[in-house]
């Protein structure tokens, strides 16, 4: 393809993608960490949610604009479903799509030296609900996915833990750091899938001294943007969800609960940093430590909606609780990665509000 063609085709995906402009900033901000996957084939789990799909959409993004000629491999349960879902996706040269239950998946041939492990019981089920198939989805999908790593040549293996190995936290203490000692209450069922990330952290570990290939943690917290589930137990999306229904912002709690939220665009450069720079091993928060009350999250929604959407607390706090508190210290990935938030929560806000707009 001569340079003024390759120019054109450029210019018309950016036409069409309404990712554009955010896929440009995760490049702006990786572009010299894609030489290392040149002509490297990718296997991804998980590759269809929230998270995949952003790591998916910036994978090709980068394969295009830099030719790069990653084949990538997504194991999913239900490729129809993806397809219909995301065509754009699911369609491209570069992309298989393996079918398959992450806990029993069979391997497919051929070395993957990269492997990025995002898959997890739906983000749409309570996990109190549903303890023992989220526990089981974690491990089971962990093992099945580290015997996999040793039997197709990976080198570098990413992993999505969560910060819900720190277990509960409260306000004051500020934000959790990967030294913390504690862990979750593991009387309680809720605690499933903290606990569940946490084995799968020691699982990774183990895996990794056994069999040679470096594995990066990623201790993921909250997040917005693109692709976000509007109608599971994710706080922003409900309150999106609400002004796109033209409704009022309805706070199931009290609104005290602290949180902290990072923009998609951002959270792609810091996971793909992590694949490929971080220390084999070693867990790096990933998130935003600029810290929000749910209250005033909902209040700044509707701020950016004309006229301003009216806010409904739905429940009380009781006397003598804590404030419910989720939000990372990131030193570690600063210092180490020089990784940074660039994206602020109001601009995370219209961002993700304009592209559900679209969706729905």
């Amino acid at each position: 393809m001569r340079p003024d063609q390759a120019g054109r085709e450029v210019g018309i995906q950016a036409r069409q993608n309404p990712l554009a402009a955010d896929l440009d900033h995760v490049l702006t901000h990786t572009r010299p960490l894609w030489e290392e996957l040149r002509g490297r084939r990718l296997f991804i789990t998980g590759g269809t949610g929230f998270i995949g799909s952003w790591l998916l959409e910036s994978l090709l993004w980068a394969n295009d604009r830099f030719g790069l000629g990653v084949e990538a491999t997504v194991l999913t349960r239900t490729p129809e479903a993806f397809r219909r879902r995301a065509p754009h996706l699911a369609d491209q040269p570069a992309v298989t799509l393996h079918a398959g239950d992450v806990k029993s998946f069979a391997f497919p041939a051929g070395e993957f030296p990269y492997l990025i492990h995002a898959a997890t019981e739906s983000s749409t089920i309570r996990q109190d609900k549903t303890p023992l198939r989220m526990i089981a989805t974690i491990v089971d999908g962990t093992r099945r996915v580290l015997d996999f790593a040793a039997n197709c040549g990976t080198r570098k293996l990413l992993f999505l833990s969560s910060g819900a190995v720190y277990g509960p936290l409260s306000a004051g203490s500020g934000g959790v750091s990967e030294d913390y000692g504690g862990g979750p209450n593991l009387s309680v069922p809720a605690s499933a899938y903290g606990e569940g990330k946490r084995l799968g952290e020691l699982l990774c570990a183990a895996a990794s001294e056994q069999y040679g290939f470096e594995t990066k943690i990623a201790r993921c917290f909250a997040f917005m943007g693109p692709y976000l589930p509007l109608d599971g137990h994710f706080a922003v999306g409900n309150f999106i969800l609400d002004v796109l229904q033209q409704r009022s912002i309805r706070i199931h709690g009290d609104g005290s609960a602290v949180r902290s939220y990072l923009y998609a665009s951002d959270l792609s450069v810091w996971l793909w940093t992590v694949l490929f720079r971080g220390k084999s091993c070693t867990p790096y928060n990933v998130g935003s430590e600029e810290t929000i009350s749910i209250r005033a999250l909902a209040e700044a929604v509707s701020k950016v909606v004309d006229p301003p959407m009216t806010i409904e607390v739905n429940g009380r706090r009781r006397e003598g609780t804590t404030v419910d508190y989720y939000a990372p210290s990131t030193a570690r990935a600063r210092t180490e990665l020089g990784l940074r938030q660039h994206i602020s929560l109001e601009d995370a806000i219209r961002g993700t509000l304009k592209w559900c707009a679209l969706a729905l």
